[in-house]
């Protein structure tokens, strides 16, 4: 993995609970995990205004498309829920369409949407929920996070839905998605919250939100919904032998997709700082030695010539503890604490070596997005 930062501020990323009831004593969820009174209809009409149903066209043979998958990712992980596969027929160049999901976020047309939905386009059409189409902008896209902004012109202000708070969501409260699977526009599934911080190997910025509300191909870039009608993420990735829903889902949660998106907002761009370290886990053993209960920190397998890294006198060997300030608990810890550093900042890094803690100061780089 190669450390890397981005220049906003990232933070680090319905079934209804069971009554335990007895003939006594009945105990009532709160209002906060509640299914809302009458079920999700008012929720429903509150949002679905907001949630567009995306067709994309593009050209690509079947070879390239499938080149484009992430590496190293499980094969159940679809992590671009097929969408954008083209149809029948071996080698050459073809037309191709796709299918995703999206959200607007501000009465001037701006949308969200999974960067996998509209990769390669040349043309992206963007359906409302009252039937209207509109030709989109891609604005940006962040293959790093999978996330997208593209605009449409609709002549009149738009209905958006606003973002609430993925860090304060729990493990089993209710969720609701509304997407296009399979392109059945306006569907809405909905279940819990079944894990958060999920890692599934797919970028160096997994932290995702874990659901069992039923998510499916064309759902890709669509809203995960808390009870008051916010987005708390962004639907992703499904684990699926078999193509279909298995009740495991992954989005992205909104603490990230909110600060992500402001950068491609404001000019379509991500800036990512650069360290210029390869790192791995740090073992067990190393832990024992070290009189640490659990393994922790970075260990530097590799610096990269002519890095940041390597004009601050970093070494292979060394174990990163911490980063301008931030402790560092395992890898994603470095990345996050990296992605909160301006490029070209001054950042302390704590290393441990030769068994003595050692501060060194680095000037962290910019990121060649040719190397993201």
């Amino acid at each position: 993995m190669t450390l890397t930062g981005t220049k906003s501020r990232v933070t680090s990323l319905a079934l209804a609970a069971a009554l335990a009831t007895t003939s006594a004593v009945a105990i009532a969820p709160t209002t906060a995990l509640a299914v809302p009174q009458g079920g999700y209809a008012d929720l429903v009409d509150q949002v679905s205004p907001s949630v567009v149903f995306i067709e994309v066209t593009a050209k690509a043979s079947p070879a390239n498309f499938e080149g484009q998958m992430p590496k190293g990712i499980p094969e159940e992980l679809r992590k671009r829920f097929e969408d954008m596969m083209p149809e029948g027929g071996q080698g050459g160049d073809r037309a191709r369409q796709g299918l995703g999901s999206g959200f607007i976020i501000s009465e001037d047309g701006l949308i969200v949407t999974n960067a996998h939905v509209v990769d390669g386009a040349e043309t992206v059409t963007v359906k409302l929920s009252d039937d209207r189409s509109f030709e989109a902008e891609v604005l940006g896209t962040d293959r790093l996070t999978d996330l997208a902004v593209i605009k449409v012109d609709a002549g009149e202000a738009l209905p958006a839905v606003k973002f609430g708070s993925s860090e304060t969501m729990r493990v089993g409260d209710e969720v609701m998605a509304v997407g296009n699977p399979f392109g059945l526009g306006g569907t809405v599934t909905s279940g819990i919250i079944s894990a958060k911080s999920r890692n599934i190997n797919s970028g160096p910025y997994d932290d995702f939100i874990q659901t069992d509300a039923a998510i499916n191909r064309g759902n890709s870039g669509g809203p995960l919904f808390n009870n008051d009608g916010e987005v708390i993420g962004v639907n992703t990735a499904i684990f699926s032998p078999g193509g279909g829903s298995v009740g495991i889902g992954f989005a992205v949660p909104s603490d990230l997709v909110q600060d992500v998106v402001a950068d491609l907002s404001d000019d379509g761009e991500i800036t990512r700082g650069w360290l210029g370290v390869q790192i791995k886990p740090m073992s067990d053993e190393i832990a024992d030695v070290l009189g640490y209960d659990t393994p922790r920190g970075a260990v530097v397998e590799m610096v990269q010539p002519d890095s940041p890294a390597q004009s601050a006198g970093l070494e292979k060997g060394d174990i990163i503890l911490s980063f301008n300030g931030i402790e560092i608990g395992d890898l994603r810890d470095l990345t996050r604490a990296v992605a909160d550093t301006d490029p070209d900042a001054n950042a302390d890094v704590v290393i441990w070596r030769k068994g003595e803690e050692v501060t060194k100061s680095v000037t962290v780089g910019t990121l060649d997005q040719q190397d993201a």
